[in-house]
């Protein structure tokens, strides 16, 4: 599998000086073959989405291949840059949109996408994009992967105002792990932990760090040192650290991770544009 970041930043987009090493766009993580042929699977379509696309506009696709779009959860950081998605508007283009997991509380997974594209909003409607769209919810914590290389995907829900969901992708013996926009509370969530065992790549959300965590209970986020211990305690065993807060400039960031190395040498805030191969 290959991982790539094309959205690394929470809540909001910035595009300020000394923000640029790891990222202003919004979350946006998409996997591979490492040919970066056949079909994609994306997680979150964050304002990072745009770069994927044009990516993806240069790629020779076959019949059979796909855009697969999986979502931890619908809060505006996370869907924003779908309506600059170029693929979505090329009609030889077959995108999946899939929410999966048990209590699913989504609406109508159709209208989510196209609410945000009615014309007080966007200049274009859903349905004129062009692309040939699959809406699929499933309300349960089952495999959904049949692009390409045999897989399995899998969902956990997490703590999150509104509810979120991680996704853990099984590739022939090798397992990543998707879980941003977690709060854990006091304790870490249990569930969490066994959900990334073993994880040959765990991305997990750290917008915060330690001393900040707690002036912002209710927000929905955790911090590196929480992360981190998921690591430790899952037997991950390389971390990268993702949503990273817009008030973090790099050189911030680049501190907190020399903090976060000397406690867990295989640790790394995610940087937009890198490539990770398992």
């Amino acid at each position: 599998m290959l991982i790539k970041f094309f959205g690394t930043r929470g809540s909001i987009p910035i595009c300020d000086s000394g923000f640029q090493e790891f990222g202003g766009n919004t979350s946006c993580v998409a996997v591979m073959d490492e040919s970066k042929k056949g079909s994609v699977l994306v997680f979150d379509a964050g304002t990072g989405i745009r770069n994927l696309g044009k990516e993806l506009m240069q790629r020779d696709f076959e019949p059979n291949d796909r855009i697969v779009m999986a979502f931890s959860h619908f809060h505006w950081d996370h869907l924003q840059g779908f309506p600059f998605f170029a693929p979505a508007y090329d009609v030889s283009k077959k995108i999946d949109i899939i929410a999966m997991g048990q209590d699913l509380s989504s609406p109508n997974l159709k209208a989510v996408f196209a609410n945000q594209m009615e014309s007080t909003y966007f200049p274009v409607s859903l349905d004129n994009m062009g692309a040939q769209f699959n809406f699929l919810t499933k309300e349960a914590n089952s495999q959904y992967f049949s692009t390409g290389k045999s897989g399995s995907l899998f969902s956990n829900k997490h703590n999150h105002p509104g509810g979120a969901y991680g996704y853990r992708l099984e590739v022939e013996g090798k397992v990543f792990v998707y879980c941003t926009d977690v709060e854990h509370g006091e304790t870490l969530d249990q569930n969490v932990i066994d959900f990334a065992k073993d994880a040959d790549v765990l991305i997990h959300e750290a917008q915060y760090t330690p001393d900040e965590l707690s002036n912002f209970k209710g927000w929905g986020h955790s911090s590196w040192e929480q992360a981190i211990e998921v690591a430790e305690r899952a037997g991950v065993k390389k971390l990268y650290l993702t949503h990273h807060d817009p008030e973090h400039n790099d050189d911030f960031i680049r501190a907190e991770e020399k903090k976060c190395q000397a406690r867990f040498k295989d640790c790394f805030f995610a940087r937009e544009g890198q490539e990770v191969l398992i």
